[in-house]
């Protein structure tokens, strides 16, 4: 539980493999709320089970913010945006765009997952000339289908416009997946992945990850 109205704790599991803890940290940080972090061991067969993918729901990460836990990173992202923290709300203030960035967001929450279990999260790791199932590349597509199109009908250099809010935290660990297994991206596509990759919370996030001692045999296996 937070200590105080200002004060909030975050509970993530691995950097290095757990997309939806990235994804809630980052809409945490980006919301500029005040949180500590707690990280759950991969000992801990829950957050295990979420990182392969074998569990039934999950409950990682979990924000405990002013006696109220919210998990789910959707739910994390809509409530920091209600309470709105800092000077730019998580969502689009447009509601045109909100309603996009929420379906898109929606999509990536249910969806995608020929890319999930083909392309797990490891940022430790790098495939050159990765091969790429035939179930994941639908996915692909999609997503760069999302991207052109949000690109060009908000302006960049963001999804939503000229900053980060809750899609491109939501979109972020996808960035790492096509760069951990080399995917092939145009011009558009691969500038905005620099740009996520550049933002100053991601290099802090994979620094972090790269010298988590937690592994994960099953995902670190050589393709």
């Amino acid at each position: 539980m937070a200590s105080s109205a200002t004060e909030a704790m975050l509970v993530i599991s691995s950097k290095n493999y757990s997309s939806w803890s990235l994804r809630g940290w980052l809409l945490a940080r980006m919301s500029g709320l005040k949180f500590q972090e707690r990280v759950v061991s991969l000992d801990n067969s829950s957050a295990r089970a979420e990182i392969l993918l074998l569990s039934p729901s999950i409950l990682v990460p979990c924000l405990d913010h002013n006696g109220l836990s919210i998990w789910d990173t959707v739910a994390i992202g809509e409530y920091l945006n209600e309470i709105k923290p800092a000077s730019h709300p998580i969502l689009p203030e447009d509601p045109a765009a909100r309603a996009r960035s929420r379906s898109i967001c929606g999509e990536m929450h249910s969806g995608f997952t020929g890319l999930r279990s083909a392309l797990p999260m490891n940022l430790k790791r790098h495939y050159p000339n990765f091969k790429i199932w035939a179930g994941a590349l639908a996915d692909i597509e999609r997503i760069v289908d999302i991207w052109h199109d949000c690109l060009s009908r908000f302006g960049g250099p963001y999804l939503f416009g000229t900053t980060p809010t809750m899609a491109d935290a939501m979109y972020a660990p996808v960035v790492t997946r096509f760069r951990t297994y080399d995917v092939k991206l145009d011009k558009t596509c691969s500038d905005y992945c620099d740009r996520i990759m550049a933002l100053p919370d991601m290099v802090e996030w994979i620094e972090a990850a790269k010298h988590e001692p937690d592994e994960v045999p099953e995902l670190d296996a050589e393709f």
